[in-house]
């Protein structure tokens, strides 16, 4: 279960996604999850199944890896689906007891697990494709017009993309504990859900002590490399759109007017 959770991790590989501008990426992934909570009817998914499905496709990231993210949510697609299939009120279709399911329960059930389930693959997708320092950069010059009211945009900016690189190393780092755990005796798998849960409880020790330490390493690296924050700092390689970017933002543009177009046509009929 741990090593099914892949969001933050880079995938390396040679494709047209991997060479966009970080910019790019991230400025398509937050319109795309967007536009994730604007349609209400199954023909408006159909197209943003077909966006994704080239997204996908252009990555060359295995079809196998990506879906094995989607292990790691499955309990909260879940409780997501039961809540909204059994608290939605409507047309009653089945009843037992004070629990009814409603037409509309299927709906918004059906609607909220592929949102969940589209949000996670896209930015999935973002993280697959992206470097941690390429994704520093994009955010840093897409939070730049901030630094004009006297936001630490660069440190923002290094704050996020070490969250992000940090979460495959502490899911290894767990992953590791518990299955040195396991060779003495410890069982996370038998009896109930909350007898499971306490037994997760001895490694938020180790694992909290790994964190801090890493994080003094880091912190200690920093220092010996002279960093002192974003001020007077340059890059080596600056970041410049080319033809290439220009290219995706116009396929993107078309995927947002086909978007709204649908988004139209459903409030008209």
């Amino acid at each position: 279960m741990i090593r099914d959770i892949t969001i933050g991790q880079y995938y390396p590989s040679e494709s047209v996604l991997h060479d966009l501008d970080p910019r790019v990426k991230l400025i398509s992934t937050f319109f795309f999850i967007i536009s994730l909570f604007v349609f209400n009817t199954f023909y408006g998914y159909i197209v943003v199944t077909l966006f994704l499905y080239t997204i996908i496709r252009l990555s060359k990231v295995p079809f196998k890896f990506i879906f094995k993210g989607l292990r790691g949510i499955m309990v909260l697609l879940l409780f997501t689906a039961i809540f909204n299939l059994f608290l939605t009120p409507g047309e009653e279709i089945f009843k037992l007891g004070f629990l009814k399911i409603t037409k509309e329960g299927i709906y918004t059930a059906s609607f909220m697990a592929i949102r969940l389930s589209y949000l996670v693959l896209g930015s999935s997708i973002m993280t697959f494709v992206t470097t941690p320092n390429q994704l520093t950069d994009g955010l840093e010059e897409i939070m730049k017009p901030l630094n004009k009211i006297k936001l630490p945009v660069h440190e923002i900016a290094l704050m996020m993309s070490i969250a992000l690189r940090f979460i495959p190393i502490l899911l290894e780092e767990t992953d590791k504990i518990m299955k040195a755990q396991m060779a003495r005796g410890a069982d996370f798998e038998s009896g109930n859900v909350l007898k499971r849960a306490k037994s997760l409880i001895p490694i938020l020790v180790p694992l909290f002590i790994s964190a801090f330490r890493r994080a003094n390493d880091l912190a200690m690296a920093m220092e010996a490399r002279c960093y002192h924050g974003g001020e007077g700092r340059t890059k080596m390689k600056p970041l410049m759109y080319k033809r290439n970017d220009y290219m995706a933002f116009s396929a993107f543009s078309l995927y947002i007017t086909a978007v709204i177009g649908i988004k139209i046509i459903e409030k008209a009929l």
